[in-house]
């Protein structure tokens, strides 16, 4: 579970985020949504304490996050599918990962059989396209059996049947109690799979709802997910 107390982040003349309160459950898939530059990334790298806020707590299953100090060792997260040695190997990359957080190297191959890359995984990732690098990504989230994840646009870069098999990855994981944290702007996605869905637009919260209520909530004239984004961004 994510829990966001009073956060704020400012930038010289610029609020980037202002949240007085977010919570986000435990076995439940929630899909960050917001135009580009609306704080999503920003919010994500405040929980994964890579970013340290100006005010506010951030606590990720019990554990305060003290950024570049403390973070749970619960977190699963993939935030850029740049960042890799393209020298590297997909297995030596994870297993780099794994011996740096203290995990067994044996997590490994269980993570690269969860994203179907065993088979790819003595490839030297410069030579991946765009959606293997995801899958390395996503294996590199869950190497560590994470109670929590969170992950920054892992759609980008798939095709129709990789994003298939993340739909179904997703919603496994949620399903089996983690805390799943998406952003997207893919909205057919998160018609298809939210439980819940938050909202971000001027570096505030302007919808937190279940995908149920969020539905349910729609406006005369409107029929889809994508309506009712475009009319609490303001953008309708």
């Amino acid at each position: 579970m994510i829990e966001v107390c009073d956060l704020t982040l400012r930038y010289p003349g610029v609020r980037v985020l202002d949240v007085p309160h977010l919570v986000v459950p435990d076995g439940s898939l929630t899909y960050l949504l917001g135009l580009n530059g609306t704080g999503k990334s920003t919010l994500l790298r405040c929980v994964s304490g890579i970013i340290a806020p100006a005010t506010g707590t951030v606590t990720v299953d019990g554990t305060p996050v003290i950024a570049h100090r403390t973070v749970a060792s619960t977190l699963g997260l993939h935030l850029d599918f740049r960042a890799f040695d393209p020298r590297h190997t997909a297995r030596r990359h994870l297993r780099w990962i794994a011996r740096a957080r203290g995990l067994p190297i044996d997590r490994v191959g269980e993570a690269l059989d969860a994203v179907d890359l065993t088979a790819d995984a003595g490839r030297r990732l410069e030579g991946y396209s765009l959606g293997m690098l995801q899958r390395v990504g996503i294996a590199a989230a869950l190497l560590s059996r994470p109670r929590t994840l969170l992950l920054d646009e892992p759609l980008n870069g798939l095709d129709i049947a990789g994003i298939r098999w993340m739909r179904g990855l997703l919603r496994e994981l949620a399903d089996a109690g983690t805390c799943v944290v998406v952003s997207t702007h893919l909205l057919d996605e998160v018609e298809r799979n939210a439980d819940r869905v938050v909202v971000l637009g001027g570096g505030r919260v302007l919808a937190d709802h279940s995908l149920a209520d969020l539905k349910g909530g729609l406006m005369p004239g409107e029929s889809t997910v994508e309506d009712a984004y475009l009319r609490i961004a303001g953008l309708s």
